[in-house]
């Protein structure tokens, strides 16, 4: 599902790219954020884009990866029945959202692209991540590894992908490619992979109610 973003496009005269990303073994990779960014970008007119919600279901974020542009507001609802205290460090977007239940009466703007690395102070092994994107042409793959990147503006574009686990800088992922007026642009990824380090999901002594 494209990131509409306000796009003044039409269909007539729009390609669509699709994504397959791989890991090391040609296994399906879910989870990779796919984008595109045109080289002419004057080609772009955007919109404010429209806010999120990334909740927190059974002491996990959920989704695991939400990709957004930038200047997105998002939610972060805590459907549990314990608090969650929801925080990041990263240069992307610094913040904190102390113990709480419910949903905070503020969003969370995200307005500098990046990766940003959610995690909670009481559950160490809840770990998220928000993908802040500087284009609004990008999707995440689904379960077969695969995404449709739809309505593309014709023209020279670069496409790169971007996983939690993955070996290279998202740099070196870099492809060119040219978008028709219409039809489909293919591209693939294989992606060497880190081995996935997640902290032991286990009651916490104490923190009963949390």
């Amino acid at each position: 599902m494209l990131c509409m973003c306000g796009l003044m496009l039409t269909q007539a005269q729009a390609g669509d790219l699709r994504a397959i990303v791989t890991d090391g073994v040609d296994q399906s990779l879910p989870d990779a954020v796919v984008l595109a960014t045109p080289l002419d970008a004057t080609a772009i007119r955007t919109a404010h884009p429209a806010d999120k919600v990334l909740d927190q279901i059974d002491k996990q974020f959920v989704p695991y990866v939400t990709p957004v542009y930038v200047g997105t507001a998002v939610r972060f609802p805590n459907k549990d029945n314990v608090r969650h205290h929801v925080y990041s460090f990263s240069r992307a977007k610094k913040f904190e959202l102390p113990l709480y239940t419910g949903t905070p009466s503020a969003p969370v703007v995200f307005d500098k692209p990046g990766v940003v690395t959610l995690g909670c102070n009481i559950h160490d092994w809840m770990i998220g991540y928000v993908y802040v994107a500087d284009t609004p042409f990008f999707d995440k793959t689904g379960t077969d590894g695969t995404v449709t990147i739809s309505e593309l503006p014709p023209g020279e574009y670069q496409a790169r992908v971007w996983h939690p686990r993955m070996e290279m800088p998202e740099r070196s992922t870099v492809k060119r490619l040219s978008i028709a007026k219409t039809g489909v642009t293919a591209v693939t990824w294989h992606l060497a992979l880190n081995r996935e380090l997640h902290p032991r999901r286990a009651p916490i002594a104490g923190q009963r109610g949390y």
